[in-house]
């Protein structure tokens, strides 16, 4: 069984395939052949040494999977032969993996692998910010920061189904295009000096009433700016590699609030089983559509890092591991 490990260098060319034994699934666990793994910029973090989750080295990167259960301990909610895809506590990419069963989704015998890799990560924690952290109404609208990115199409795809007004905000006409084509009904270029101006002109001076930010940084102070009285601004990440410093005194005036968008399964586990049955029937009536922008061969992992270092992804990008996905 072969897999990718970042090892004592630091960043994409320390990357090596090694040779490994296939892991045995202990209680709780099932062991899958991997037939797709999604990749996320905290990876690339985590690879580069940066990222605040840093594990010891050497280790193998990768958290999102999908694949074939191959090996299951009698008397679990799996049995081989079964198509999951989940989130992993690393180790993803590699050639089998371990999936905790309670983390595991049931794939659709209609979805494909490399689109299914796309559902644990960035999907459930928009599904989380926008049905668990808030509730969202058709009279709302919504703004998505980096919405050709993979939280922000999930996002804006999850707000639209929720009947709320979208406004998608990227740095490319062509990333804003993406947004559009996924359901967005407004898109501004954040790259623009007056972005906050535009979005309160288009909510005639209401604001957005929950905002997606996996952005950080000034994109995330600024927002504070078009958020409307009693919104919600929704930390989903910082891509930007900065943390946003909030004005107390603006939240305090628009009765607003800035909220953490975080999940465990061990914390959060009836709320994730939610979720994911709600992400798998929007994905069966089309509501949800994972965009993969380019799939890779597994040997070609450090390419499609450097693709994803270069922010132009619009959507997920995936390692193809199988052959069938």
């Amino acid at each position: 069984m072969r897999h990718w490990v970042s090892g004592d260098i630091f960043g994409i060319d320390g990357l090596a395939i090694e040779e490994g034994f296939s892991p045995d699934p202990g209680d709780n666990e099932v062991l899958i052949d991997v037939r797709a793994a999604a990749l996320n910029f905290s990876d690339l973090l985590m690879i580069e040494g940066t990222d605040q989750i840093q594990p010891p080295r050497s280790f193998v990167p990768g958290q999102e999977v999908a694949g074939v259960v191959i090996d299951t301990p009698d008397g679990g909610p799996w049995k081989k032969g079964d198509r999951i895809a989940s989130k992993v506590d690393g180790a993803g990419f590699a050639e089998q993996a371990i999936v905790r069963s309670d983390m595991a989704i049931q794939i659709p015998d209609d979805v494909d692998f490399a689109t299914a890799a796309a559902l644990p990560v960035v999907y459930t924690t928009s599904m989380v910010a926008l049905a668990e952290c808030v509730v969202v109404t058709p009279n709302d609208w919504v703004l998505v920061h980096a919405a050709a990115g993979g939280i922000g199409l999930a996002a804006v795809e999850i707000a639209k189904a929720m009947g709320a007004r979208v406004i998608a905000t990227a740095s490319s006409r062509e990333k804003l295009s993406t947004a559009d084509n996924h359901g967005a009904d407004v898109g501004i270029n954040y790259t623009d000096e007056d972005w906050v101006q535009q979005i309160n002109a288009t909510t005639k001076g209401r604001g957005a009433n929950h905002i997606i930010d996996p952005v950080g940084g000034v994109i995330g102070e600024q927002s504070l700016g078009c958020i409307a009285r009693d919104g919600n601004l929704l930390v989903v990440g910082f891509a930007s590699g900065t943390t946003p410093k909030f004005d107390g005194l603006h939240l305090q005036q628009n009765r607003a609030a800035a909220r953490g968008v975080h999940w465990s399964h061990d914390r959060d586990g009836p709320m994730l089983k939610r979720v994911n049955k709600r992400l798998i029937e929007m994905l069966g009536v089309g509501e949800i559509k994972p965009m993969v922008d380019t799939d890779f061969n597994f040997d070609e992992l450090p390419e499609a890092l450097r693709t994803l270092e270069t922010r132009l992804v619009h959507g997920k990008l995936v390692l193809r591991v199988g052959v069938d996905i």
